[in-house]
């Protein structure tokens, strides 16, 4: 199984968070892997240019050399415009960003890790667990 991480479960692995770091070598033990979005890369890249953090940037700079980070392609828009349109019909929106990570985690028939749950319930064909 492929584990995509979103930008929340970046962020609590940056801080060494104990129990993200638990599940993530359960995970890893079963011979599981993790690759990041393109969109959780640009959004913990953009905060950690903003605020200077160095140390933390080196950090994600590892992490990105150990995981991968994933591509866009034009399925993962097509995807993402399908999920855009189901939720604004049912009157259920979330932000583009978390759109993206979606549809990318669909497509390539990825398990999406999340503490945001709530942002992605009711996505059709998306798997997610919440590691925190």
């Amino acid at each position: 199984m492929i584990y995509a991480l979103d930008s929340n479960i970046i962020s609590f692995l940056l801080k060494d968070n104990s129990v993200v770091y638990e599940n993530f070598d359960r995970a890893t033990e079963d011979g599981s892997s993790c690759i990041i979005p393109p969109i959780s890369y640009y959004e913990v890249k953009r905060g950690l240019m903003f605020s200077g953090a160095t140390t933390k940037a080196n950090d994600f700079d590892v992490l990105c050399r150990e995981f991968g980070v994933g591509a866009m392609s034009e399925p993962m828009w097509n995807e993402a415009a399908r999920i855009y349109t189901d939720r604004r019909r049912k009157g259920r929106m979330i932000e583009d960003a978390d759109l993206f990570i979606a549809a990318f985690c669909i497509v390539n028939g990825y398990t999406l890790v999340t503490n945001n749950t709530k942002h992605f319930e009711g996505i059709d064909n998306l798997t997610f667990v919440d590691w925190s």
